[in-house]
């Protein structure tokens, strides 16, 4: 018999494509298969001449466009070069997902369609044209068709003797599971400086240079214009060119989550695959904080899918909550999801409020399987590289609307955005013996301070009856540190007298790190070490 293999690859743009293709895995596993889900681009083409049944799930985008995660994929399949037999030993079905209100419908999942003919390929099924513009949306399409789907491939691959479809009612194993460290295990790991050029996979960390209201404060919409820094970066940009932007949930919403599931923000954990073949998440680093987790990874402000009310519903201790969400999840039960869901924006967070019973019980496990991960946003760059070498602007209308839930629906990357202050991206800890006698480079700092572009922490130890030093200022504003630290990447620079001051200052941060980052002395110590082995502390002392 042959090998009961198959390859989903999607072009995903929101998510909505991979959660398809998603579902479609999850439905071979079912069905015994050996079965990848890959993204177009992550997948080396070269190998789709081995492969003997592929599912493709594509979504168009713009004016017939296709996803930024298979960009790469399409100009390879377009060579004028390949064979016309190229693809002559794989069977293959498209799925398409659209919007019949744009002209150009569907246009990337026909064209790649007639492509795959012209290499060879044998189509199994007609394919598939989903439509967001539906009143159920995609699965309208989706649904019937993937019936018979299946259908068609069991027929080419039967089950194998003695087995059957894994019915609904039991649960596939997650992707990954949590291994949670103890407090003396391990360190967290250090952010790497990655020398590679800035994509979705490595961002490039600009600092925002100012933050501005452009609209008057009379006016109903709040427009901003962001300035960033890039110097370093490498990035060219023309006219027309957008920037993308990584955005993170509010602290308010991250602590709301962690108090819902149960978790620990400040508990570190590593991932561990299900399957050996499984890459690791992207943008996260190994060992990890729930917390950095929940903030940076889990788009918990998202309006959930139908995936998501299905895989709820395995966990559900209580009956009348399991028997919603299984109705929810349901092909019949599309219109009253609709209608609590999409139509007024219900977030993810949300709805785990409104199922409380079943939230508590989520095992850490599925977390990664039930929630996606929060995607860049695109702006238009509004500035010129003639005009603003190294700096980019943005011109953002602060997202906010109501529905008929009581709380306004708020942009996720555009509130992250307006909420940020560039006042605090400069913080200076400065000591000397007395304000008027030798405080260096006052008007300097002063003026740094007015401008919004520092904020200053002064020590002066003979002004008073009892000594002040910077490592007491360090003390005092031991959450501030930590945070820019820990969450902001900050870089520390120690300029000063080689005596005692030196090892002061690192007494102070080695108690911030114990007294907010939870850690042992002997993990602080080693955590000041990694930041020196970064580049991020760095001391130039003198006798």
């Amino acid at each position: 018999m042959a090998a009961r293999k198959i390859l989903v690859l999607f072009g995903s743009q929101t998510g909505t494509a991979q959660d398809t293709a998603e579902r479609i895995g999850r439905e071979a596993k079912r069905r015994h298969f050996q079965c990848r889900v890959e993204a177009l681009d992550s997948y080396n083409v070269a190998n789709l001449i081995h492969e003997p049944l592929v599912v493709f799930v594509c979504a168009t985008t713009g004016q017939g466009d296709p996803p930024d995660n298979m960009k790469n994929f399409w100009r390879f399949l377009f060579r004028k070069s390949l064979p016309a037999t190229s693809l002559c030993q794989m069977d293959y079905a498209v799925l398409g997902l659209g919007d019949s209100s744009y002209p150009k419908f569907n246009f990337i999942a026909k064209k790649l369609h007639k492509r795959l003919l012209q290499l060879g390929g044998n189509s199994i099924m007609p394919v598939a044209l989903g439509d967001d513009q539906h009143d159920l949306g995609s699965d309208a399409v989706i649904d019937p068709w993937l019936l018979d789907l299946w259908g068609k491939i069991l027929a080419l691959y039967p089950l194998p003797s003695g087995l059957s479809i894994i019915g609904p009612d039991i649960i596939l194993p997650p992707k990954f599971t949590f291994q949670f460290l103890e407090e003396d295990s391990g360190l967290l790991q250090q952010e790497e400086v990655t020398r590679e050029a800035p994509s979705e996979v490595h961002p490039f960390a600009a600092r925002m240079v100012s933050n501005r209201r452009v609209t008057a404060e009379s006016h109903f919409q709040d427009v901003r214009l962001i300035q960033f820094d890039v110097t370093g970066s490498g990035m060219e940009y023309l006219a027309g060119d957008v920037v993308m932007i990584q955005p993170r949930n509010a602290p308010e919403d991250v602590q709301l989550f962690c108090d819902l599931l149960r978790l620990d923000p400040d508990k570190c954990f590593v991932l561990k695959p299900t399957e050996s073949d499984t890459p690791l998440p992207p943008l996260l680093p190994q060992p990890c904080t729930v917390r950095r987790l929940v903030s940076h990874y889990l788009d918990i402000s998202c309006v959930p899918r139908r995936s998501f009310f299905e895989l709820l519903s395995y966990f559900s201790p209580n009956e009348l909550e399991q028997e919603k969400l299984r109705e929810f999840s349901s092909a019949q039960g599309q219109e009253d999801l609709y209608a609590y869901c999409n139509r007024p924006r219900r977030t993810t967070l949300e709805v785990l409020c409104d199922f409380p019973h079943t939230t508590c019980a989520i095992p850490s496990d599925y977390i990664l399987d039930l929630i996606p991960r929060i995607r860049p946003r695109a702006f238009s760059i509004a500035s010129s590289t003639l005009a603003l070498p190294n700096r980019i602007e943005i011109l953002l209308a602060v997202v906010q609307y109501k529905t008929r839930l009581c709380k306004p629906r708020r942009g996720l990357c555009s509130s992250w955005l307006a909420s940020l202050d560039p006042q605090n991206g400069n913080c200076l800890f400065f000591g000397c013996r007395q304000r008027d006698k030798d405080f260096y480079c006052q008007a300097e700092w002063d003026e740094l301070v007015k401008r919004g572009l520092l904020t200053l922490f002064a020590a002066f130890s003979r002004d008073q009856e009892q000594k002040v030093y910077v490592q007491h200022r360090i003390r005092e504003n031991k959450e501030l540190i930590w945070d820019l630290v820990s969450q902001e990447n900050a870089h520390i620079y120690l300029a000063g007298n080689a005596k005692q001051m030196p090892e002061a200052v690192a007494e102070a941060l080695k108690f911030v790190f114990q007294s907010e980052g939870g850690l042992s002395a002997s993990e602080a110590e080693e955590y000041l070490a990694n930041l020196d082995r970064a580049h991020r502390f760095q001391a130039e002392t003198w006798s």
